[in-house]
């Protein structure tokens, strides 16, 4: 950032402590164009009036709203903007909050170093220019897929090569919302009598006004596009003629006219015009294209089932039989591959080692992270003597981390380790969903979550916390899952008269969490089943959001 920049970027920083909001507001005016705000109303206020802005720094204690409330708040409405977290203490759960509601960016202890400070920011602003620079490339990218698709399906109902022409001239006519669109086709480099038009039915002129045979001729001679500017009658009319080219053999002229404009289409419509005729081209010379796209979403398709069926065998599973417990496990993925994972593993000195794990986001590049997830995992369990739970999660983030900070994801993962011979459970919580525990003999009314948790890894270069131990007892039931269950989306029932039908209605749909997973784990019959149980949350749910992933240890 340099002061020659034409426009700055926006900035808002956001503490209630006014030394502190001075000194970042002065750290921060030369370069950007700051914000400041005392406490988070105002800071919403500024949002509503400015709009978004590049970055946003926000301490975490504050009156009336934190800033991780503060900050998903904001999620939403501006999900471009970085997020930046001050706080005086390093409190895990907060951080894990801020994490998953207020998308921070960075978390920075106070009193913070001046230098790191604008490091981050920098770091901060060049993701923003990144993302933004991104999103429009994806605009721009779905505006073309969109008219590439309108064309395709104009062509794909057309039942004869002149039905074809009409329906591409008209298609691009009014996706463009042209006054007047012509094509004539080529042979031999020359133009055909035939010719086909599209005239805006708002349009008072008749075709003849338009007269665009100068740009083709040179559309002919150069067979690159060409454009004009010029006034008819008193109105501005720009012309605008792209040849339609396949494997250098030109093929038509596509001519557009618009009437009333005070300034030439941009470079940014010329490229869309001109792909699309590049794309037409394509269908007018080879009526197979529809065939070919439809063999390579087939490949596609066929290389996705074959990761999936990687992915299964990478989660195994046959489940161990081992006396006086009872594992199960289902994990099923949104896509075709996903990010979810358990493993189940008993070491040779007999104990059992149970995990769920969730990388952030769905699909291929999730489904590459647990692959390696698993992998380092396993490696690590195979040891002789394996370290306890928190150091195994310990060494898993110093393997996947850089990678893992690098792309921009984390893992959410939940390890532990079962010793039949005593009963004892000793476990270590990564950001994970917290698992729920089910002791029938102790209290029968009453879950108990095991709320031992620090960090995702792929967060901080060293991840380290501490361990959870317990002791179960025979009927306990110990459920992990991933927040694609606690997240599902289930009717909630409210009683009603004793005529209606069950004496229950569907009242509205709201997040099963982890309360109502506790009451529908009481509801079922015992030895437990957990594709039942599965099927139940499932069965309000036509669409599945995000992976889903459920494990289970019952001590008979």
């Amino acid at each position: 950032m340099t002061e020659t920049d034409v426009e700055k970027l926006k900035l808002m920083v956001v503490d209630d402590e006014p030394d502190n909001l001075e000194l970042l507001y002065r750290t921060f005016r030369r370069d950007f164009q700051v914000y400041k705000a005392n406490h988070a109303m105002k800071a919403l206020e500024i949002l509503d009036k400015e709009g978004e802005m590049a970055v946003i720094i926000s301490d975490q204690r504050m009156p009336e709203m934190n800033g991780t409330e503060f900050l998903s708040l904001t999620v939403e409405r501006f999900p471009d903007t970085i997020r930046i977290l001050l706080t005086g203490f390093t409190d895990v759960e907060d951080l894990v909050d801020a994490i998953n509601s207020g998308q921070v960016f960075k978390y920075i202890t106070k009193p913070w170093k001046p230098d790191r400070l604008k490091e981050i920011v920098e770091q901060a602003a060049d993701a923003y220019q990144l993302v933004k620079k991104r999103t429009q490339e994806l605009r721009r990218a779905l505006r073309r897929e969109s008219l590439f698709n309108a064309v395709t399906t104009a062509i794909r109902e057309s039942l004869d090569y002149s039905s074809m022409l009409e329906k591409i001239v008209a298609t691009i006519g009014q996706s463009f919302k042209t006054s007047y669109c012509l094509l004539r086709p080529v042979e031999s480099n020359c133009l055909t009598a035939d010719e086909f038009s599209y005239l805006d039915p708002q349009i008072t002129y008749s075709c003849e006004f338009f007269d665009a045979s100068f740009l083709i001729e040179q559309v002919l001679e150069t067979q690159h596009y060409q454009h004009s500017l010029y006034n008819k009658n008193d109105n501005p009319c720009y012309q605008l003629a792209v040849p339609l080219i396949y494997q250098q053999h030109l093929l038509a002229v596509l001519a557009l006219y618009e009437t009333g404009r005070d300034q030439p289409w941009q470079d940014e419509d010329i490229q869309l015009i001109t792909g699309v005729a590049e794309q037409a081209a394509l269908a007018l010379s080879q009526a197979k294209l529809y065939q070919r796209l439809q063999e390579k979403q087939q490949q596609i398709r066929a290389e996705l089932e074959i990761a999936r069926q990687i992915q299964n065998n990478l989660l195994r599973q046959s489940l161990p039989d081992i006396k006086g417990v009872k594992v199960q496990a289902c994990c099923y993925p949104a896509r075709e591959v996903g990010g979810d994972f358990f493993e189940v593993f008993v070491h040779p000195k007999g104990d059992l080692w149970l995990a769920v794990g969730d990388v952030s986001g769905k699909g291929v590049p999730a489904a590459l992270f647990m692959a390696s997830a698993i992998s380092v995992l396993r490696r690590e369990l195979s040891q002789e003597t394996p370290a306890m739970p928190n150091m195994v999660i310990q060494n898993l983030n110093k393997a996947l981390g850089d990678d893992l900070i690098s792309s921009n994801c984390f893992i959410t993962l939940i390890l532990a380790r079962y010793t039949p011979s005593t009963r004892e459970l000793v476990y270590a919580n990564a950001g994970h969903i917290y698992p729920l525990l089910w002791s029938r003999e102790t209290d029968i009314d009453n879950p108990q979550y095991l709320k031992i948790r620090s960090i995702p890894l792929g967060i901080l270069p060293k991840w380290q916390a501490d361990f959870g131990q317990l002791f179960l007892a025979p009927k306990d039931i110990l459920l992990f899952t991933s927040d694609g269950i606690t997240e599902a989306m289930v009717a909630t029932k409210t009683c009603v008269p004793e005529n209606s039908v069950n004496g229950f209605k569907s009242n509205h749909r709201s997040m099963l969490h982890l309360d109502g997973l506790w009451q529908l784990l009481q509801q079922e019959t015992q030895p437990l089943s957990l594709n039942h149980l599965l099927a139940r949350i499932q069965a309000d749910n036509n669409i599945q959001e995000d992976d889903q992933t459920i494990l289970s240890l019952e001590v008979f």
